[in-house]
């Protein structure tokens, strides 16, 4: 089945201590209108990032890919953002052919919009990188929040595996609170080495 469309594409979890990279990828088959008044996931609270995550998820085609810590420390950071963006456009295009939608007055729009810092694969040829993209695009926008929903879910689980960082509280982050949780205990098999290398726990 061929059908035009639009994905947008945005991570969290870049920059913590702890736990997966998570990129989320959506993509609207239909009117947008329903997404007139999101915003960045960053700015929204708990319960409003949930309510947005289900109208999304009830009304758009999504994936959602994490990449965990072994691999953040082996390929780096960014390696392991592009392996996740890779992942979600494979699950999107596997149901359909991605064409780029045209606008009303013939030129082309991209196919796959993407947050600063995040590419796709180059046989995705119509694609834009947008800076604070999770700003200025609806699309981009959903992608935040259905990736920080799901990662802050993971999170909370991990936290009862790993009960004595507070992974609940802080999701990963280098808060202060994490940092000396980690100093006292020591990393668990959920820190990114590379990135606690310079805290001195052990």
């Amino acid at each position: 089945m061929t059908r035009n469309f639009v994905i947008g594409i945005d991570e969290v979890g870049r920059g913590p201590l702890a736990g997966p990279i998570t990129v989320a990828a959506v993509a609207a088959t239909g009117s947008t209108k329903f997404l007139k008044n999101i915003k960045d996931s960053k700015k929204l609270s708990r319960v409003k990032r949930e309510e947005w995550n289900e109208k999304i998820r009830g009304k758009c085609m999504y994936a959602i890919s994490s990449v965990g810590p072994v691999v953040i420390d082996r390929i780096g950071i960014s390696r392991a953002a592009k392996i996740a963006v890779a992942r979600c456009l494979n699950k999107l295009t596997k149901r359909y052919t991605l064409n780029p939608a045209r606008s009303a007055g013939g030129a082309y729009r991209f196919g796959v919009v993407l947050d600063g810092g995040l590419y796709a694969p180059k046989t995705y040829a119509h694609q834009e990188t947008i800076i604070k993209g999770d700003e200025r695009h609806p699309l981009i926008a959903a992608a935040s929040i259905v990736a920080k929903v799901h990662r802050d879910a993971s999170m909370r689980r991990l936290h009862k595996e790993f009960p004595l960082y507070g992974f609940d509280h802080h999701k990963g982050y280098g808060t202060a609170m994490h940092r000396r949780l980690l100093k006292m205990h020591g990393p668990c098999s959920i820190h990114r080495r590379s990135f606690c290398a310079n805290i001195k726990t052990w």
